[in-house]
């Protein structure tokens, strides 16, 4: 995320936080519970970077810096591209919607072993800039992974038949072109950030939406 590893460290409590009260809200509903869990995920993720960021400002040793810097690069790299679709094919109740998300979350695994692999191979590095992270990843086809990494995450999400999931899609998708045009270096750190705090408001809105479905009706007096 951008800013600082205190913004890292708050935002990714109070994002982890709305998500567990979304998996508690959801848990009864079938196929909703890996949805719901994706701010606590994220929100992890966030809390990761914190302690990149302090490693990096020699807060931290640095043994704890590399850790946490593999940690939120293999959720960013290898876990996302495979959850997110999957979650949200799980959360589809149209079995036409489920049966063409079923190639994107294929393309998620593909994405996520290509990437793995780079990682793998190595080097893998981490470098402070101004207000974001600078994460280097040797990726032999970089702008092609990249564009396929989008489509198997956000196109599942614009396929869905439930409006919020959509929405989180579009949202995302514009977030994406606008990061990428602001800041090349920094897309990793910013937009994960961003997909952090863009799933977190939604699941928020579910909740505040499903108790208001639950609240029953008054009646006028007369």
């Amino acid at each position: 995320m951008c800013f600082s590893p205190q913004a890292d460290l708050v935002g990714g409590i109070v994002i982890a936080a709305i998500g567990v009260d979304a998996v508690r809200s959801a848990r009864k509903r079938h196929g909703v519970v890996a949805l719901a869990a994706l701010p606590i995920l994220l929100g992890v993720h966030q809390m990761m970077e914190a302690l990149v960021w302090l490693g990096l400002q020699g807060h931290v040793p640095h043994e704890l810096e590399r850790i946490a810097l593999w940690a939120y690069l293999l959720i960013a790299f290898v876990v996302l591209p495979v959850f997110v679709p999957l979650a949200v094919l799980l959360n589809e109740p149209l079995l036409r919607r489920r049966r063409a998300m079923a190639p994107l979350v294929v393309l998620g695994l593909v994405v996520a072993g290509d990437l793995f692999e780079s990682m793998a191979r190595g080097p893998v590095n981490v470098e402070l800039r101004p207000y974001h992270l600078a994460y280097t990843v040797d990726l032999s086809h970089g702008v092609f992974v990249t564009a396929l990494y989008v489509g198997a995450v956000c196109g599942t999400l614009l396929l869905s038949s439930r409006q919020r999931v959509v929405t989180f899609g579009i949202v995302n998708l514009v977030a994406i072109g606008v990061i990428a045009w602001l800041t090349f270096d920094g897309f990793a750190s910013v937009w994960c950030g961003w997909a952090a705090i863009s799933s977190a408001a939604i699941a928020l809105h579910m909740r505040i939406d499903r108790l208001h479905r639950a609240r029953p009706l008054s009646l006028n007096p007369v």
